[in-house]
């Protein structure tokens, strides 16, 4: 039994922090469809949401004042917005992941805004070894291998915490979201198939759940329809997936496969990609190297490592049901780099 419907409604305005992004644009589009009012919170100014509507403010979620601006009069906030990849020094994912986190509750709270989704990760409860079917019972691990997972726990603790009689907070987990309009996920696949650089870590069998970028949108707007005060998701985290999960390989190979990229079957183990982790970190880090590490330790585990899990509680709180398949993402993804 889902939880009860507060119908997202024609003249609400919503904010969606990081709405240039590839899920807070499907975001966006959702929340336009709906004739709701959106402002946007992103790094510079982007003409195509100007033109459909968007009101944009322009600066990093980690300028406190900024943020106050963005959320004033709002009714509800949507915090995408994040520092994602291995490259950067921890001070960076401190201040975007977790203080830029800290900066929209302040706002929310002071402006007395009343329900604010957070787009967590999976890979904040990811420990070592294979997660396979579990739920949001699985605990916060007592050590991170990087430090993106690391803010990020950080900032769903806050979200999580900070849930009250006044504001309503859930964090939603999406985990490996693609399709049309991925700019990172898949580019990066592509680039390295066509380069010869791609390899599985292990011999790709190990099953990981991705999401179709439409479904993770939906997920956002359902949570936000049935998030208030006392409501039965509030203060809750939800695993987000296409409840499909495939071996790494075939997965992989499905969406390059859309962008015309020969079948990968190259393989490393995962005690050498380890390793090579292990050196690619020291070398960019004692040379002060600019750029993302071509593996890392924690890359090498995730890729060798099966994470799939049961979203049952998405199911049965939000109303969550992935209406796109894998297949069908991968015909509409197949569509769009044939235009490119």
């Amino acid at each position: 039994m889902t939880e009860q419907k507060q119908e997202l409604k024609a003249g609400q305005t919503a904010l969606v922090t990081g709405g240039s992004g590839f899920l807070g644009r499907a975001i966006v589009r959702q929340l336009l469809d709906k004739g709701l009012k959106v402002r946007v919170l992103c790094r510079k100014d982007y003409p195509d949401l100007i033109e459909a509507g968007c009101q944009i403010f322009k600066g990093e979620i980690s300028d406190a004042v900024l943020v106050d601006k963005a959320v004033q009069g709002c009714d509800m906030v949507f915090h995408t917005a994040a520092k994602a990849g291995v490259e950067e020094p921890y001070s960076e994912y401190e201040r975007i992941n977790y203080r830029g986190t800290l900066n929209v509750l302040d706002a929310c709270r002071k402006h007395g805004v009343s329900r604010l989704v957070y787009t967590s990760s999976p890979s904040v409860v990811f420990a070592h070894g294979d997660v396979e079917g579990l739920d949001e019972s699985m605990p916060y691990p007592d050590h991170y291998d990087a430090y993106y997972p690391q803010t990020k726990s950080m900032a769903e603790k806050e979200v999580l915490k900070s849930n009250s009689d006044k504001l309503a907070t859930v964090a939603l987990r999406p985990h490996l979201i693609w399709g049309p309009g991925d700019t990172n996920l898949g580019p990066r696949l592509v680039s390295r198939a066509r380069a010869g650089r791609l390899k599985f870590v292990g011999d790709g069998q190990n099953k990981v759940d991705t999401v179709y970028i439409d479904n993770a949108a939906d997920a956002h707007l359902l949570a936000a329809e049935r998030l208030y005060t006392g409501s039965a998701i509030a203060g809750k985290a939800y695993f987000i997936t296409n409840a499909d999960p495939r071996p790494i390989s075939e997965i992989t190979n499905l969406i390059i496969g859309a962008a015309g990229c020969a079948p990968v079957t190259a393989t490393i183990s995962p005690k050498v990609a380890w390793f090579i982790g292990l050196c690619c970190e020291f070398v960019y880090k004692t040379f002060k190297l600019q750029g993302e590490p071509p593996i890392t330790r924690w890359v090498a585990g995730e890729l060798s490592t099966a994470h799939w899990f049961d979203i049952s509680a998405a199911r049965r709180d939000l109303g969550y049901e992935p209406r796109i398949s894998i297949e069908e993402g991968i015909n509409r993804l197949s569509e769009y780099y044939k235009k490119q």
